[in-house]
């Protein structure tokens, strides 16, 4: 099985022009996946997730960010609370999600400067350790992981741990890029994010670099080989998902859609359309 979402639901006009922002509800009408940050910035009230089952299908999934802190991008300020009570609160507020089986992942993106050592892969067995029963995907942004010398053993690593390995596209640059490898770690799940090949906006960090390097529209050609590239993995994943990330200029959607056509796929069980969204003629 393949599907395909973008991150966030709000930012992607494409999809309904007529209207200024979209519903979560509005996205759910012709994407089955959305990948969402707000537990990335702070832990939510589990009303939060909650809340979302309540304007999607029962089959709609989610794929939610670790909170920073668990990514070891902040230190976690709330002093009364240990790392291992930060993951029990994290996963209180996922519970909602878990139990209607509409979580794909917890999505683990590290930062630059997270690289391959031994302190670095025992914490991911830690994570494991702390959330034993929740789907985990990986995202490397460190290019010691893909060094040919571990790279085999890291993979292995991830597979042990029933992690996924998320499948990077983005511009190669010389010093702060990771390969694109399509291997796959977890037989349950494969995954793509698709940050677009902006190599001016990747290599010049700045004020404006955070929106800048996922300003990209992938053309014909590039997507004609994502898709042969994902339709290969289907042998080795029950379900490849790709996750559309080049949104700077409003582009993700509109590749959601040419790769979901490329693949020939056509998404059951999506929300309702509304009356606005019904072409009768």
């Amino acid at each position: 099985m393949i599907t395909i979402g973008l991150t966030t639901w709000s930012e992607h006009a494409s999809l309904m022009p007529a209207k200024k922002q979209l519903t979560l509800n509005d996205y759910a009408q012709f994407l089955p996946v959305v990948e969402i940050d707000s537990f990335y910035y702070a832990l939510q009230a589990l009303t939060v997730s909650a809340n979302w089952l309540t304007q999607v299908p029962p089959s709609f999934q989610f794929i939610v960010k670790a909170h920073q802190a668990m990514t070891k991008q902040a230190d976690y300020q709330d002093v009364t609370s240990t790392e291992k009570e930060l993951f029990t609160r994290y996963y209180r507020s996922i519970e909602p999600l878990m139990r209607a089986h509409q979580l794909k992942a917890v999505l683990f993106q590290f930062p630059p400067y997270f690289q391959l050592n031994q302190e670095n892969s025992q914490y991911l067995r830690q994570v494991r350790a702390w959330l034993p029963d929740v789907p985990i995907a990986v995202e490397f942004r460190h290019s010691s992981w893909y060094d040919p010398a571990f790279k085999a053993q890291m993979y292995a690593f991830l597979s042990e741990l029933k992690m996924t390995h998320v499948i990077v596209d983005e511009a190669q640059t010389p010093n702060n890029s990771v390969p694109f490898d399509p291997v796959v770690t977890n037989p349950a799940l494969a995954m793509f994010r698709l940050h677009g090949r902006n190599m001016a906006g990747w290599q010049n960090p700045g004020a404006s670099w955070r929106k800048q390097r996922t300003l990209y529209r992938y053309d014909a050609t590039e997507l004609a080989q994502l898709a042969k590239t994902v339709q290969q993995l289907q042998s080795q994943a029950q379900e490849v998902v790709v996750i559309f990330n080049n949104n700077s200029g409003g582009d993700a959607a509109d590749n959601a859609l040419e790769l979901q056509q490329l693949l020939n796929l056509k998404f059951e069980n999506l929300a309702p359309k509304t009356p606005e969204q019904i072409n009768l003629f």
